[in-house]
């Protein structure tokens, strides 16, 4: 089978950054299902694994990643329940296995879900794992409860880009909150009040600008950008009893005293921890996808597929991983197969 990977970690503009090959394709056993792969979508976590999985020397065997991906079920593992061949699902993967660039993929079923039935199959490659990212950070973490926190408020730092968009459509739609974005171009501020934000304000002068809407403190923080860019504004703008999510990681030690006197709750969200530790609840993130299917499916939700590459090449997913990199995308990048 064809697949695309790197054997060592350099810039994207180098012409080995990627390298096609072939290798044989895997029979699935136990809970794992062989899916042949239709379509995927590029996300950061995908160039910051580039950059950093190879910096030491060229490693042996090339190196594939990608972590979204739809397709078709070839076939199944003896413990498979849930699939059956010739089903179409969609994922966001493993980050300890082989990675979507690739024709086709094993994949746990805990993880997997039912492809939506309304969406192309490169719309539907744009949901996986922001969707999963949005999803929990929201109702696991925070454990938002629409019916009895409908109307809170909750600043989505990022709003534009892939999570953030799912965040803004969750937390509107689903859960009842009252939405702020953050977003400080033309472009990306119109796309944020698409998704549904009811207010979008620039995250330079974050504070200034919150008071501006009235809204000069909130219940709940997402943060999808920079948590040690923006700590002490969260700590202050966050309410009493709030709760602050964060995906992107820290450099260096938070300072969580400040949040002391408000008795505010802090989580990481890291979407892998299931699949990574097989927890107990691993198969939430199979509900999960089927939950956020049925929401697409029913409209009340949309994708957030914005550039679709047409083709499975080198360039193509150069050209992804580039224009990831530049910081500035909004919504999804999708690969047709």
């Amino acid at each position: 089978m064809k697949a695309i990977g790197f054997k060592q970690s350099l810039p994207i503009s180098d012409k080995n950054s990627f390298m096609e090959f072939e290798m044989d394709k895997p029979s699935p056993s136990g809970y794992d299902i062989l899916v042949k792969i239709s379509a995927v979508s590029v996300n950061p976590v995908d160039f910051k694994v580039r950059q950093n999985a190879a910096v030491d020397g060229a490693l042996e065997v090339p190196k594939i990643i990608g972590w979204d991906a739809v397709g078709r079920v070839e076939a199944v593992g003896h413990k498979v329940t849930k699939f059956e061949v010739g089903d179409e699902v969609y994922y966001a993967g493993d980050i300890t296995r082989s990675g979507s660039n690739a024709e086709y993929q094993l994949v746990d079923e805990r993880i997997v879900g039912r492809k939506p039935k309304k969406l192309t199959e490169a719309e539907a490659a744009a949901i996986p794992l922001t969707g999963l990212t949005a999803w929990e950070a929201l109702f696991d973490r925070i454990k938002v409860n629409p019916q009895t926190d409908k109307g809170k408020t909750v600043l989505i730092l990022a709003g534009a880009g892939g999570v953030g968009s799912l965040a803004i459509q969750l937390a509107k739609k689903v859960a009842g909150l009252t939405v702020i974005a953050t977003a400080s171009r033309p472009e990306s501020q119109n796309f944020c009040e698409a998704m549904g934000a009811d207010f979008v304000v620039n995250h330079y002068n974050l504070k200034e600008e919150l008071v501006k809407i009235g809204h000069s403190q909130v219940n709940y923080v997402l943060d999808f950008v920079n948590i040690n860019a923006y700590w002490e504004a969260i700590a202050d703008i966050i309410k009493p009893q709030g709760h602050i999510v964060s995906i992107t990681g820290s450099s260096e030690p938070l300072n969580l005293s400040l949040l002391k006197d408000k008795s505010v709750t802090f989580s990481w969200e890291f979407m892998y921890t299931r699949s990574m530790y097989l927890t107990e609840d691993v198969a939430r993130q199979h509900e999960i996808l089927n939950q956020i299917a049925d929401l697409l499916d029913e409209g009340r939700i949309e994708t957030t597929l914005t550039t679709t590459l047409e083709g499975f090449t080198v360039d193509n997913l150069k050209k992804a991983h580039e224009m990831q990199e530049s910081g500035k995308t909004i919504g999804k990048t999708v690969i047709q197969f």
